[in-house]
């Protein structure tokens, strides 16, 4: 008996583009369930309480929302709305640890430490011979893009918001006009929680409506032949603003419904749903706005583009990635299979002409060669002229002299405010230089005035009076002046009981 009448009869593998398709959906939710699985090695923190998926989830979704045509989220921004959802799974944690949680999930959905930024999926598919490969799906969650000004923000790509709302690779006008279709049965129905899911899932698909086109014209920037502007691009163009105008009619109305539902409604659940309703769509309506307006400056996008690039040059051709095109492909491959390949990039890369390597005699030769004498290099050089130095201290030596005199303080301590009140009588300019080392004392260097040979140091202690000045403000300190025992080396700064140092005591 034959294997396929083993099997009920079953004849050769047939291609399945639907398991193709549900395998990449399953690949895209991959990081997600990594994060949950990785949340166990973590050493800064026990992250058995948190729910990595659904807060990586809940970051996609607040990338999406805050996206636009030209510009997207901003990485401080995303953590920050972040925080509550994070805070609300663990409350009794501290508000950093919370930040560092949210700026982990952020990092991993970004796949920050790759080469490329992405993430690969190994999936199997049947080909139209009937036989079983192995395909590698290459994706990004969230990407970041630089904006003109400088500014790196982030973007949820298609295969992120296909996560949001559960498909992968959907016709995003059908899906659209399905979601407007669901939508509007729903709040007729009055279900306003499935409605505002609904709702949720009708701006995913606007956002990546607007993702479509904005890929097309980034492609036509860098090289208008990449794009099908014959016939690809004035159908794309003619079907969205057949779709803005039919989304525009339908949101309205749909909008006008849930406002009526809002405030015919006397429940403050109902009432408080409807009102989420009302925000959503109405952004779904600002949304289509900026796309409608960006398609109506399509054309003149690609005309500008084809007469720029029309004299700019024959295009460069890129540089071979040595790390993502030979050497991670060839460490993946048995060594047989490597060999071939590698030994054909390097031949070519070599090329065939040999280098010149001197010979022995004459590097020799070289190297014993005597130098060869120089000839003068420069003339008479002229004498500079020296302008006089300028005067750096800005005090005077008698300002010093004073403020040494109100600054010894060998029995008594004394508040800075009284003398500062001193030195405005002695001289106006003194105060500064009083209250500024009376500021350096309040953490002398002991061991510099040691070392100097001096007998005492300044010290300042803050007991949290107030300085009452008119011309300075902060703390009102108590200055005194210590003895150093410069005999056993010691450099203690106060007496007892934590007072600063009398006179017959050692510092």
């Amino acid at each position: 008996m034959r294997d396929d009448e083993l099997i009920g009869g079953a004849g050769p593998l047939a291609a399945d583009e639907g398991l193709a398709r549900r395998l990449k959906a399953l690949a895209c939710t991959a990081p997600l369930h990594d994060l949950d699985a990785r949340k166990g090695m973590l050493e800064w923190a026990d992250a058995s309480v948190y729910q990595m998926a659904e807060i990586g989830l809940h970051t996609i979704d607040q990338v999406t929302i805050a996206m636009d045509f030209d510009t997207g989220a901003d990485h401080q921004q995303v953590v920050r709305r972040l925080q509550p959802f994070v805070a609300a799974q663990a409350p009794g944690r501290g508000r950093e640890e919370h930040t560092h949680v949210a700026r982990w999930v952020l990092d991993n959905l970004i796949n920050v430490g790759t080469a490329d930024r992405g993430f690969r999926r190994v999936y199997g598919s049947v080909d139209a011979h009937g036989a079983y490969q192995r395909r590698a799906f290459d994706f990004k969650l969230l990407v970041e893009l630089a904006a003109p000004d400088g500014e790196v923000y982030l973007r949820a790509s298609d295969e992120a918001i296909n996560v949001l709302v559960g498909a992968l690779d959907t016709d995003v006008e059908s899906a659209q006009i399905a979601a407007e279709v669901k939508l509007e049965n729903l709040i007729s129905r009055g279900r306003l929680a499935d409605a505002k899911l609904a709702a949720e899932q009708a701006r995913y698909r606007t956002v990546q409506y607007g993702e479509t086109l904005r890929a097309k014209l980034d492609a036509t920037r860098r090289d208008v032949r990449a794009v099908d502007w014959d016939v690809e691009m004035p159908e794309l163009l003619d079907s969205a603003l057949t779709h803005i105008e039919a989304r525009f009619r339908a949101e309205n109305a749909i909008l006008k419904n849930i406002t009526a539902s809002r405030d015919d409604a006397e429940d403050v659940d109902r009432k408080r749903r409807a009102a989420e309703l009302v925000d959503i769509v109405g952004d779904c309506i600002s949304r289509h706005t900026q796309l409608q307006a960006r398609v109506q400056a399509a054309g003149a996008i690609f005309r500008a583009e084809q007469d720029r690039q029309q004299f700019s040059g024959p295009p460069q051709r890129a540089t071979v990635d040595l790390f993502g095109q030979l050497l991670v492909p060839a460490l993946e491959l048995p060594l047989a299979d490597a060999v071939a390949p590698v030994e054909r990039f390097f031949h070519g890369s070599a090329g065939i002409a040999v280098p010149t390597v001197p010979a022995l005699p004459a590097l020799v030769s070289l190297l014993l060669r005597p130098a060869p004498e120089r000839d003068t290099l420069v003339g008479e050089v002229p004498k500079p002229e020296l302008l006089p130095a300028e005067a750096i201290d800005h005090y005077s030596d008698e300002q010093w002299r004073r403020a040494d005199e109100l600054l010894d303080l060998p029995e008594v301590p004394r508040r800075l405010s009284g003398l500062l009140a001193e030195a405005r009588e002695l001289d106006p300019g003194l105060p500064h230089l009083v209250a500024l080392r009376a500021l350096y004392s309040y953490s002398p260097e002991i061991g510099a005035a040691v070392r100097q040979g001096d007998e005492r140091a300044l010290l300042a202690v803050d007991d949290g009076t107030v300085l009452r000045d008119e011309q300075f403000g902060g703390a009102d300190l108590l200055l005194t002046s210590a003895l150093l025992d410069r005999g056993g080396g010691a450099d203690a700064e106060a007496g007892e009981n934590g007072r600063p140092a009398s006179e017959g005591e050692k510092a």
